[in-house]
């Protein structure tokens, strides 16, 4: 069906496999050695990590090849070097394998790489990469001054309690709550579940709402961290196409028809990674084909910096008696990303069930981060419209940067946000990502959001780094882009 799309579990192809698993290879042995010796060293070290298995089939030279953008050559010796220390084993007919020698053990079990590559190198040293993979935004200055008065003013009584609030410090309840009034979804405190960031929001619902087998529906494309979280559930995604307006309504009812799915998630404010900005009439649409349905939507509005005034209230708003719809939102991208607090907005008897279930999964969120961000909420639509503004004048200057050195580059001006969708013409994203990576730039490539292949020829740009920070990354995409056409 046009525009509807399910999105395999494990669309593997030219070698793309085994490249998420190597990550950043190009690094080992701290770039000095030959590429095909940085090669074989990191399949080396994915082997002992047990990220690749005895018998597993590596890609054949020529597809590693191209899908690493390296010559075939390198592929070769970096496979002759392995079968040297007895890692790997080539038979006609049956490709290149891994062997394991006697008594070895491996250091892990594997079962991490079954996430995405971007969230698993989050965690890794970046050294001198600019990665593309998340934004790197300073604290508010804000923060510094809530703080301190946080320490001075509320720091005893916080101290004199047990410490435990599954569901929220009430306080911070209630500062959510009157934060989502006032953007026109009439919300209680008990309506409201904090949690420790909005991917934990999203994980927590998974556990609840979804089961190995069923069915979700997603924008296409979305953010790989959030198909992440609905893949290690083995939920099976069903990807709706966008246009200008948001998910589009009349490829979303054909989804539900036949589909029947068990979840609907979307971005309505400055979705990731495209910034567009769903309307008002979408939205009363979508909460519309919801309630025929009767399939729970999440609203990830972990997006919204600085949403412009009069912009449409959350899904939530529209929704009838009866219809199931959770809002999710954050501090991450208004104040800063260090401060681990998000929240899910649902019904009062939802809210109860996310509760027990945020209590096995951590007994409540830090009670400290909590009571800084019950401060720092009432000034969050200043803070959200000094970030927008600047967000604006970095968007200005990385379009200025890219006409200038990259002008076969394409995009549409998003709405809002922090990142520009950027089309590249005749170009597999990941293949350009592997040379980019060589010129110290980690690029998420679209088939990380996308894996049907329809956006294969997209990154995600963020425009949000200070000028000299932005300016070098144009120029190392620059020198990676004209590597890639010769």
């Amino acid at each position: 069906m046009a525009g509807q799309r399910p999105l395999g579990m494990d669309r593997l192809t030219d070698g793309s496999d085994l490249v998420d698993v190597l990550g950043d290879w190009t690094s080992t042995s701290g770039g000095r050695a030959p590429l095909y010796r940085r090669l074989a060293e990191a399949v080396r070290r994915a082997i002992h990590a047990g990220d690749l298995h005895a018998g597993e089939r590596l890609p054949s030279e020529r597809d590693l090849a191209r899908a690493l953008a390296v010559s075939r050559a390198t592929v070769v010796s970096a496979y002759d070097e392995l079968r040297s220390i007895g890692l790997v084993d080539s038979r006609r007919g049956s490709g290149t394998r891994v062997v394991r020698p006697p008594n070895f053990r491996p250091s892990g079990d594997g079962r991490l790489r079954a996430a995405n590559p971007i969230i698993n190198r989050a965690s890794e040293h970046p050294g001198d990469v600019i990665s593309l993979a998340r934004a790197i935004d300073p604290g508010a200055p804000h923060l510094r001054g809530a703080l301190l008065d946080l320490v001075h003013a509320d720091l005893p009584a916080l101290l004199a309690g047990s410490g435990y609030h599954p569901a929220g410090l009430p306080e911070l309840r209630q500062a959510v709550a009157s934060y989502l009034t006032a953007t026109g979804l009439q919300t209680e405190p008990k309506q409201v579940v904090i949690t420790t960031g909005a991917q934990q929001a999203i994980g927590l619902i998974t556990q609840m709402y979804l089961r190995r087998g069923w069915t979700a529906v997603v924008e296409s494309p979305s953010w790989p961290g959030c198909l992440d979280v609905f893949r290690a559930t083995g939920v099976r995604l069903v990807g709706v196409e966008l246009d200008a307006e948001g998910i589009r309504a009349d490829l979303l009812a054909k989804a539900m028809a036949e589909h029947g799915p068990d979840l609907l998630y979307v971005m309505p404010t400055y979705h990731n990674p495209t910034g567009v900005l769903m309307s008002a009439n979408r939205r009363r649409r979508i909460a519309e084909l919801a309630a025929r349905y009767a399939v729970p939507v999440v609203e990830d509005h972990a997006y919204t910096v600085g949403a412009a005034e009069g912009a449409p209230p959350p899904i939530g708003a529209f929704a009838s008696t009866g219809a199931e719809v959770l809002t999710v939102g954050s501090l991450a991208k208004s104040v800063w990303a260090g401060l681990r607090i998000g929240w899910v907005r649902g019904s009062i008897e939802t809210a109860e069930r996310l509760a027990r279930h945020k209590a096995l999964a951590d007994l409540g969120s830090p009670i400290l981060d909590q009571a800084l961000a019950a401060r720092l909420l009432p000034q969050l639509a200043e803070l959200g419209a000094t970030r927008a503004m600047e967000l604006r004048e970095r968007l200005g200057r990385a379009r200025e940067l890219l006409t200038q050195y990259i002008p076969e580059w394409r995009w549409r001006t998003p709405d809002g946000g922090s990142a520009l969708w950027i089309e590249l013409p005749n170009t597999d994203a990941r293949v350009f990502a592997q040379v980019a990576l060589r010129h110290g730039v980690e690029v998420v490539p679209g088939a990380a959001t996308d894996p049907t292949g329809a956006h294969d020829n997209f990154i995600r740009f963020p425009f949000g780094f200070q000028d000299e920070t932005l300016t070098e990354l144009v120029h190392r995409l620059s020198r990676a882009w004209g590597e890639s056409r010769r």
